[in-house]
């Protein structure tokens, strides 16, 4: 499945998109490369996604986007049942895992890579392919395991430490690392940049030595799937521009609060949302 163009891009996402299962028994697609690509093209970004899925999945809400997909007998299906003591996750089916070899030739000198898996897809390894470019992580899919009733169980960092020490930033949540501040501080001694998302309570940002908190600001909640990856989007893209990881943080917190007051993907940044973040930012 191909709807690239021959068109440089300048945001490479790679992971899976998600066939999300829902209470009423319908699907919709979902996953880091939903939200985070999105996101990306909102913010004026050549989009590319690297991933793999069913051939039969509906992808017509990535217009725009450059879409490679390696094909799989089955899309990747999560189902999040929420409850009184927080979120139960289950994955009952993964699409083909993402490599080296996956990568195509034209996408390898791509400015910004966003590897974001969900479900342990991609190869560690990949980030070799990428020596000119800015690594960005959302290791959220690294850090899970999964039960043989599909249950999503967290563990720790199984992997060499080479590739969050290569990456250029690393964006995860406060809840993938179990609320647990000693991990928290191992993970800020590994990168060179690492960024932690508290929900409600915005984010704090590790970098040269330094840490400092950036509180969100007070909004409804609707549904907040996605927001993190929205953030990571909103903060690696701003990054970029900017070298700037204090006023990315400020940019990314903004936007990641407009995103949780709507629901699916029209969570996705506005321009005018875009526009006001960025002349506060200033």
């Amino acid at each position: 499945m191909d709807l690239s163009t021959t068109d440089p891009i300048n945001y490479l996402v790679i992971g899976h998109i998600t066939q999300d299962l829902l209470d009423d028994g319908t699907y919709s697609p979902g996953g880091t490369v939903s939200y985070s690509g999105l996101t990306a093209a909102a913010l004026g970004q050549r989009v590319g996604i690297l991933t793999s899925c069913s051939p039969d999945l509906e992808l017509s809400a990535y217009s725009g986007l450059q879409v490679r997909a390696l094909p799989a007998s089955q899309s990747t299906v999560f189902r999040n049942i929420r409850t009184d003591s927080g979120r139960l996750q289950y994955m009952y089916h993964s699409a083909r895992r993402l490599d080296a070899a996956s990568v195509p030739e034209a996408w390898k000198n791509c400015p910004l890579v966003h590897l974001g898996p969900v479900a342990a897809e991609i190869d560690p390894d990949i980030f070799s392919v990428f020596p000119n470019s800015m690594l960005c992580l959302t290791p959220q899919g690294w850090l899970r395991a999964f039960a043989p009733d599909g249950r999503v169980l967290p563990v720790d960092w199984t992997y060499s430490p080479t590739l969050l020490q290569a990456a250029h930033a690393v964006v995860l949540s406060i809840e993938d690392l179990n609320n647990d501040e000693s991990k928290i501080e191992q993970w800020a001694n590994l990168c060179a940049l690492l960024v932690v998302t508290q929900s409600d309570q915005g984010a704090r940002v590790y970098w040269n030595g330094d840490v400092r908190r950036f509180p969100a600001p007070k909004v409804a909640l609707v549904e907040d799937t996605g927001a993190g990856d929205i953030f990571a989007a909103c903060f690696f893209q701003r990054l970029f521009a900017t070298q700037d990881p204090w006023e990315a943080a400020r940019f990314a917190v903004k936007l990641a609060a407009y995103s949780v007051t709507r629901r699916h993907f029209q969570s996705i940044p506005t321009q005018s949302e875009i526009s006001d973040a960025l002349t506060q930012v200033i």
